[in-house]
């Protein structure tokens, strides 16, 4: 779910202008998963430009306030969440913790970094959600733990409907500040995308899998 859309474009705007966002639809990119993908997102850059994080943090911070209500500490998912979600707690005046896509392999082989609050409400950031499969991962993970987890927040979200039944069925709420549609709609107005490639991307975020076979 899109927090609202001025935000939704705005956040647009700064992922293509700091090219966070790249949209090829005729040179494809190659996804880690070997999904062939007519955009690629690196939301990292957006931690480079002051203006766009603090922007990107502030959103968020409105977003809990108007949206989720009060928590008790918030988790970034390894690596992409965590800066922003160091960023909200700082601002919010919370406790901090993140969770590892994989056990720590030394030590004492954490999968939770930081003093977990057990019975306590946890807000999960990502920096951005497509299939959801590693996003709610890290819900599970911090549900095993003890703490009651509702509510994700993300910077991007591609808005798969495979994503939005994954987090149905885990009765999470994912909330985003951006998603594909809006990326494409600001693309088309900044000239980033052409009038005649829409077809294509809208068509790869219906089968993301099968496209470009």
């Amino acid at each position: 779910m899109i927090y609202n859309e001025e935000t939704a474009l705005k956040v647009a705007e700064f992922l293509l202008k700091k090219k966070a966002v790249k949209l090829k639809p005729s040179e494809p990119f190659t996804w880690a998963s070997g999904w062939k993908s007519p955009i690629y997102c690196d939301n990292r850059k957006t931690l480079s430009h002051p203006e766009v994080r603090t922007y990107i943090r502030q959103q968020f911070v409105k977003l809990i306030e108007d949206k989720i209500g009060t928590v008790d500490c918030i988790a970034g998912v390894a690596t992409g969440g965590i800066a922003h979600g160091v960023l909200i707690a700082q601002d919010l005046g919370l406790p901090f913790i993140y969770v590892r896509s994989a056990p720590k392999g030394h030590g004492l082989g954490n999968l939770i970094e930081g003093d977990v609050p057990v019975g306590k409400t946890v807000l999960v950031v990502e920096d951005l959600v497509s299939t959801g499969g590693s996003s709610l991962t890290a819900v599970k993970a911090l549900r095993e733990a003890g703490c009651i987890v509702k509510h994700m927040v993300a910077v991007f979200d591609y808005d798969f409907q495979v994503k939005t039944d994954r987090f149905k069925e885990e009765k999470c709420e994912l909330y985003s500040l951006s998603n594909y549609e809006f990326v494409i709609k600001k693309g088309l107005e900044l000239d980033y995308v052409r009038a005649e490639d829409t077809d294509v991307l809208k068509s790869w975020r219906q089968a993301p899998h099968d496209w470009g076979k």
